[in-house]
């Protein structure tokens, strides 16, 4: 057996060779799109869970607020026989939709990015959309495990009725799946113009917060300023929020909301765009290096 080191040549495209002393190559193929998603997306599910600091900061934010604000809040809304403790659980699950997908994405990509986590994997054999693709998953299951416990609870301690015709679990499952996929890309390409990880949360924090208020999700809607829907109509989390009011809240609601109708056709389209937009942005935006990893 030669003990000349081995030197890997690039060859074609997905494959690589070992060149050895004496001209021997051996074909080293570079890991498939499939193998190497699913073993991204096990990494980062493993990595979420084992992250003390994730768990409570993305998963259990929203659940806090939903048990200290449900305990608060009581009464009607105004024009209405809906209990405001409804409509509250309703935007609180659409925050924790944003609270997963976005701001936790966001600021888990800015940490990776500042330590040279997002560099190192781009110097790897691993196809570059697999990052991606495991980042999606991490969000889509942390995301579908956050609604499910924001509904549990919710149900459980405040007798929020849980949707009761099969169009408004279709439309359930329509306005999440649509929800996170939009925030997510958002998260991607937002996290470009966060400098460093000591900062992230700062940057990410004020955008969440803010598009919680002017979206309905601590108010009902209509009691916003005008200008504020109508600031609130150009963010995903205003269309997220009221998809779910669809789902939950009688339609006799409708009477209070700005259109007079759920407007779900809308919200599916608002929603599609900020997606696509958010793709775009992302292809734009994205950098596998950050300002102090070069």
């Amino acid at each position: 057996m030669s003990d000349a080191p081995s030197v890997p040549v690039r060859t074609t495209a997905g494959t690589a060779a070992t060149a050895e002393a004496g001209g021997r190559r051996a074909p080293r193929r570079t890991p498939g799109i499939w193998r190497a998603s699913v073993a991204r997306s096990s990494v980062e599910l493993k990595g979420f869970f084992r992250n003390k600091q994730s768990l409570i900061f993305t998963l259990m934010f929203p659940v806090l607020m939903l048990l200290v604000f449900g305990s608060i809040f009581s009464g009607k809304v105004a024009g209405t026989d809906t209990d405001l403790k409804q409509v509250f659980m309703a935007g609180i699950i659409a925050s924790g939709v944003m609270s997963t997908a976005f701001s936790g994405l966001a600021i888990n990509i800015a940490i990776e990015r500042d330590t040279g986590t997002v560099r190192r994997l781009a110097m790897t054999p691993m196809p570059k959309s697999a990052y991606f693709i495991g980042k999606l998953v991490r969000v889509v299951v942390t995301t579908v495990l956050e609604t499910a416990l924001l509904m549990a609870i919710a149900v459980t301690a405040f007798g929020l009725p849980l949707p009761s015709t099969v169009q408004r679990w279709t439309t359930l499952g329509w306005d999440l799946a649509l929800g996170t996929v939009a925030c997510a890309l958002l998260a991607v390409a937002y996290s470009a113009i966060i400098p460093n990880s000591r900062s992230a949360a700062a940057i990410v924090t004020p955008v969440f917060m803010v598009t919680q208020f002017i979206s309905g999700v601590f108010f009902p809607f209509n009691q916003l300023p005008s200008w504020m829907q109508t600031l609130a109509s150009f963010f995903p989390l205003k269309w997220i929020a009221q998809g779910f009011r669809s789902v939950f809240l009688p339609d006799s609601f409708t009477v209070v909301e700005p259109a007079g109708s759920w407007e779900l056709g809308r919200i599916a389209l608002v929603l599609a765009l900020w997606s696509l937009g958010g793709l775009v942005l992302t292809a734009m935006s994205f950098r596998w290096r950050g300002p102090r990893v070069n």
